[in-house]
Parts: C-alpha cells; structure tokens; sequence
C-alpha cells in the first residue's frame, strides 16, 4: 500500500537505504579529514585526551537515547498504515518530551560527574576532565535530534535524516578544529576540550535541519490529521511504555558493541604473548586487525546498515496491514540488494587484500587481516538486513540475545585460537567473522519463523558467478598494471575500477539485475531503466 500525498514524499524503502548510503560515505570522509586535522593540531597526547572523553560520552548517550529512534520509526509506521495521523503525532510529541527530560538529565549527570570519574581513577588523567564537562552539552541536542530523526524514519523520510547527519558532522568539524586551534595556547587539555564542545554545536546544526523539514511537511500533515475520521488513541503511559520495551533491547544491543571491543582488548594481546609474541608484536597485530581490517568490513557495510535502517518501517508498515507477501518481497529486496553489494566487496577485498593495506595504510602487514575478514562481509550485511526486519516485525529482542549468543562464541574462539602458534592474530580474525556467522544465522532462522523467508539460490548464485568473473578480471588487470607501471597504488585502483565494470556487465548479461532495481535509483533510474531496456540489457 503505497501513498502518494505531498504530506509525506515518502521514499520506497531502497531509495531510502541509498540516500542515508550517501549521506553515510559523506559523513565518513568528513570524519576522515577531521581526524587527519586533529591529529596533526593535537598530536597524539592531546588526542588521547579527547579519546577518553568521547567513549564516555558514548555510553552517555546510548543510555539516554540509542535505540529511541528505532522505536518510535516502528510505532509512526504503525500509525499511519492504520491511517492515523493523529496517533502517529501524538507518539511523536511524547517521544520528544520524554527524550527532553532524559537527554537535560544525562547532560547534568556528565558534566556534575566528570569530577567523580577523574577523583575515582576511572580517567586515569585528570586533565581529560576539561573534554568530558564539554562534551555534556551535546547530549541534550542530540537525544532531542533522535526523536525527529524517528519520526522522519517512521514516515519513511530518508532524507531529513541523511541531510542532517552531513550538516551535523561538518559543523561538528568546523567547530571542533576551530576551538581546538583557538584554545590550544592556553593548554593541551583546553584544546581537547575545544574539540570535545564541537559535538554541542554540530548538533545544533543537525536539529536545526530536522526542524527545517518538519516545519514544512507539518501543514499537510496537519490537514491530514484533521479530515482523518475519529480512532481510539493510546494513553500516554501506554506509548512510553511501548517506545520502552521496543527501545531497549536497542541500546543493549548499542552498549554491547563496545563491550565486546574491550572485551578484544583484553583478550587478543594477551593471547598473542601465549602463542609466543612479544608485547610490542602483539599491540601491533592486534592494531592491524582493530584499526585496520575492521574499518574496512564497516565501509564495505554502509549500504547495507543503510537497508536495515530503510527496511525498520517498511517492514513494521507492511506488517500493520497484514500484508505478508509486501513483508516477504521487501525483504527479499533487501537481501537480493545485499548480496549484489557484499560478495563482489568480500571477493575483491580478499583477492586485494595486501595490495589494499599498502596502499590506505602504507604497509603489506594488515593484508592478512584483511583478507580473512573479508569473508565476514557477506555474513555481517545479512547480519544487519536480518535485524532490521526483526524489529520492524517488532522484535527488537531477538537481535540483541542472538547477538549476545554469538559474542561468547567469539570470546571463547579468541581465547583458543589465538594462543594457537600457527594462528595467531587468524585465529583472532576467524572469531571475529564466526561473530558474524553465528548472529547472522540466528536471524535469518527467526526471520523464517516468522515470515517463512528463505534466501533465493537463484539470485545468490548469479551473484557469486558475477563475483568469480570479476576475481578473475581483478587478478589479471592488477597482474597487467603493475608488470608495466610497478605501482601498486595505480595497480590497486585500476584493477578494482575493472572487477566493479567486468561486475556490473556479468550481472546485466546473466539477469542478476531487475528493472525495478534500476528504477528505483534516485533522479537517474527511470532514463537508466529505459535505456538498458531499449538495449536488451534489462528485461521487463
């Protein structure tokens, strides 16, 4: 059931997943700059100064807000497939005032227990209490910016929430080189602090952008609202408490993550010493595999992080309805689209795995790393479709309890594999991609409970056959470019420019790409699906 009111714009489900995509490529190469900036004004003391406030600020606001915009994009959703607008304000309006309450409350809380943290040696440098007190600020904007951010979702706006993300990062930079450059004169810790206080303003300026989009639509949406014919209303208490019980497994699921990084720290380099290295072998390993190889999987998933984010309310709208077979074709979008991005990512990423660590980090030592977590793209991009049909289904539990499941599976292996002599940061790695695996397959079994999906072997192999086409076309450019320049930069990027074509040609050929596919593309995919039509390279 589609609407097509002017109210709502609202974007299919991939077209929105491909807006936040974009916005998502932007705002990391904002933050790229930015810690090329930072680390150049601060140098690695001051940096370090920032780096303990910012996980704290982190939790802070995992507590207050993670998890709020997921539930409230679930319940907006609900509302309006039933056609009720008003309910559909109401659950925004409350959102927003409980968010407010928690998010002033949380801003107090850090910035009155910065000095309780430095007095208990929870911060072990007292000069870090400048960039905790100013990072409290930011906590109340962005926890107010979450709720907006949900009720855009839930209308299945995307790009209220993509353009906010850009405005907030790139004001986030601006301010935080500026007051770091400002003050750095009077001290390191101020200038850490300066960078600290550049979260406050960058979310001003994201909320401001959120205010801006809402203020447009809110008279048609208003007039919606009024000629809607009169339905029951959920009390208050009622929406909380469903907002509540949708929203934490959320944040659980949020604070998991970074417990199961330290959970990597503690592990890892000590295991390594077991398997035999020194101290400074294994703090470099464990470096490769954290700081390097892992950054590049999360790149590799932005798409699909995206399509879990689009698929929440598209699903939780379907599902209102009752209307399985929209749920089902949906998801089979979804992962279809998933597949297509993931398997030739993972193929190029392992085939090129050295060659790529040489050219972004200058050095061939993280190629292991990197080549064997690139077999956990595939599982991490299911991993993340799955649970967003999860919740939008409204089971935002089972994600998080399957998450926890499959980090034990990942402690135990690296406790063992890593102390293995032959092993060593492999093993760390190989834990790392069963992670995925066994969360990944959790979902996809409770997403066949429920919806009785199962994953089209069809579609799955003419991926996988464009993706061994495109290896093969990988190794011999890359092979043909560095017998003739010897230049692994030039080598690397010629050869992945050529496995992304020889990609996109296999799959036209073989029917691995629909029309609706191309369709649905933002501005260009209607005269792009023409013309591959006209070509007989797409069929209808």
């Amino acid at each position: 059931m589609e609407r097509n009111d002017s109210v709502l714009s609202k974007d299919t489900f991939l077209k929105g997943a491909l807006i936040l995509t974009v916005a998502g490529i932007v705002v990391k190469i904002i933050g790229s700059v930015n810690r090329i900036l930072l680390s150049r004004l601060l140098g690695g003391e001051g940096v370090g100064l920032y780096q303990m406030a910012y996980p704290i600020y982190l939790l802070a606001l995992s507590i207050s807000s993670a998890g709020i915009p997921v539930a409230i994009s679930i319940i907006v959703a609900e509302k309006l497939a039933r056609g009720d607008y008003r309910g559909a304000g109401r659950v925004f309006r409350i959102s927003l005032g409980v968010l407010a309450v928690t998010g002033l409350l949380f801003t107090f809380v850090l910035y009155y227990g910065a000095g309780w943290l430095i007095e208990h040696h929870f911060v072990r440098d007292a000069r870090a209490y400048y960039a905790i007190a100013a990072l409290a600020p930011a906590i109340f904007f962005v926890t107010v910016l979450s709720s907006y951010r949900g009720y855009f979702q839930g209308l299945q706006m995307m790009t209220p929430t993509a353009v906010s993300q850009i405005f907030e990062q790139l004001f986030r930079v601006i301010t935080m080189i500026a007051f770091a450059y400002i003050l750095l004169p009077q001290g390191l810790e101020f200038a850490a602090a300066g960078a600290s206080f550049g979260a406050g303003p960058g979310a001003v300026a994201g909320l401001m952008v959120l205010l801006y989009f809402y203020w447009r639509h809110k008279p048609g949406f208003t007039h919606k609202m009024k000629m809607q014919p009169p339905l029951p209303q959920e009390s208050g208490i009622r929406i909380i408490s469903r907002i509540v019980k949708l929203a934490l497994p959320v944040s659980l699921a949020n604070i998991m993550l970074p417990v199961v990084s330290n959970i990597d720290l503690l592990i890892v380099p000590a295991r390594l010493e077991v398997a035999g290295y020194s101290v400074e072998q294994a703090t470099e390993l464990f470096g490769y595999l954290t700081g390097m190889a892992v950054p590049l999987v999360n790149l590799a998933t932005i798409l699909t992080a995206s399509l879990a984010a689009s698929l929440v309310p598209a699903v939780s709208e379907a599902y209102t309805l009752g209307n399985k077979q929209l749920i089902y074709q949906r998801i089979a979008t979804a992962m279809r689209i998933s597949n297509l991005i993931t398997i030739p990512s993972f193929v190029g990423m392992w085939l090129l795995a050295t060659p790529i660590s040489l050219l972004l980090y200058g050095t061939p030592n993280a190629g292991t790393s990197i080549a064997i977590l690139a077999v956990g793209i595939v599982l991490l991009g299911m991993h993340q479709v799955t649970t967003g049909v999860l919740q939008g289904l409204g089971h935002t539990a089972i994600p998080v309890i399957n998450m926890g499941i499959s980090a034990i599976g990942k402690i135990i292996m690296s406790w063992v594999l890593t102390a293995v002599p032959a092993l060593g940061i492999m093993g760390a790695a190989w834990a790392t991609v069963a992670d995925f695996g066994v969360a990944a397959l959790l979902n996809i079994f409770f997403v066949y409970r429920y919806v009785g999906f199962s994953l089209n072997l069809n579609d799955t192999c003419k991926a996988l056959a464009a993706s061994a086409v495109m290896g093969v076309a990988v190794l011999l450019s890359y092979d043909a470019i560095m017998s003739h320049l010897l230049h692994n930069s030039l080598a690397t990027l010629g050869s992945i420019v050529v496995g992304g074509t020889v990609f996109g040609v296999v799959l036209l050929l073989i029917g691995g790409i629909e029309v609706r596919d191309i369709e649905q593309l933002p501005r260009i995919g209607g005269k792009l699906a023409a013309v591959l039509t006209k070509l007989r390279l797409l069929r209808r």
